[in-house]
């Protein structure tokens, strides 16, 4: 097996990972504050990958370490607002779907921050999404409705959305590792913070809400960095840009498992709708490309 294919695996390796994620996150926060589970979860990841990239704080100049920090922060405001909605949300596979729209949003904050035109792709895939939106927010025979959870699952993935943007102009100048290491302390920071202002903790925690922290911090959280990393290191971009759509796939299947999450005709409609909006996003070119190589041999 090549290296590339290797890698691919990962990457599809990584986004059950994250899709599990989704479930270990709701049930940890049914025994603990969600901003002081965010906040504990990512310091203690942050602590793990740190074993992995202390020697590299060293080589990195002061300036760009506050900085990493800083974009971390927009990170930590993203995923503050997605536990919050989690917590007040029954459909956790409908919410990952908008959080994917996060990589729709990203060329829309390009465009006025750095003068970057979205390309025709986007165009197409806008008008896709907005419909999945839309079949998602019909409520039975109650008309359009936006409950608020997908108010807040929207804010969190615009916020994603600004998180990347910033995060791509420092990749370049700081060890992946260590970025990603600065940026969960910044979040786990914020998510303390955050709890000792609004949240009050229970008396006690039950080990099994402190197992499901454990699989939340070290699998859906150290490893899913570390696996997503080594991937993208020896795949495409391409490649990898299109395997991490599956997140939101394997989250609605294991929500209907493990909740019998309910999936009407529109929910599931909205979701394709989604699904296809991002294929056609970050998948197009690429596959016009192969079109292409092809005929011209």
């Amino acid at each position: 097996m090549n290296l590339e294919r290797r890698a691919d695996l990962i990457l599809v390796t990584t986004t059950v990972l994250a899709a599990a994620g989704w479930i270990f996150s709701k049930e940890a926060i049914q025994g603990l504050p969600p901003f002081g589970f965010i906040g504990l979860r990512f310091i203690l990841a942050s602590l793990c990958l740190l074993l992995f990239c202390y020697s590299d704080i060293k080589k990195v100049e002061k300036s760009v370490i506050v900085k990493a920090l800083g974009v971390g922060c927009i990170l930590g405001s993203a995923l503050l607002l997605w536990i919050h909605a989690i917590s007040v949300s029954d459909t956790l596979g409908e919410g990952a779907f908008i959080m994917s729209l996060s990589m729709l949003f990203v060329p829309l904050i390009a465009w006025p921050l750095f003068k970057a035109k979205p390309p025709r792709t986007f165009w197409l895939a806008l008008p896709i999404a907005f419909a999945g939106l839309l079949m998602l927010s019909l409520g039975g025979g109650n008309g359009w409705q936006m409950a608020s959870s997908q108010l807040w699952f929207m804010a969190a993935a615009v916020m994603l959305a600004v998180h990347f943007n910033f995060n791509s102009q420092y990749a370049r100048q700081i060890p992946t590792l260590l970025l990603t290491c600065l940026q969960l302390f910044s979040t786990g920071c914020m998510g303390i913070i955050a709890s000792l202002l609004f949240e009050s903790w229970p008396e006690s925690v039950s080990l099994t809400t402190w197992g499901w922290f454990t699989m939340s911090m070290l699998v859906a959280t150290s490893l899913r960095y570390v696996m997503q990393t080594m991937g993208q290191k020896h795949s495409t971009a391409a490649n990898a840009a299109i395997i991490m759509i599956l997140e939101p796939v394997w989250t609605v299947i294991l929500s209907v498992v493990w909740y019998a999450e309910e999936m009407p005709f529109n929910k599931l409609a909205g979701c394709l709708m989604i699904l296809l909006a991002l294929f056609t996003y970050r998948g197009g070119p690429y596959l016009v490309n192969r079109v292409i190589r092809r005929f011209s041999h």
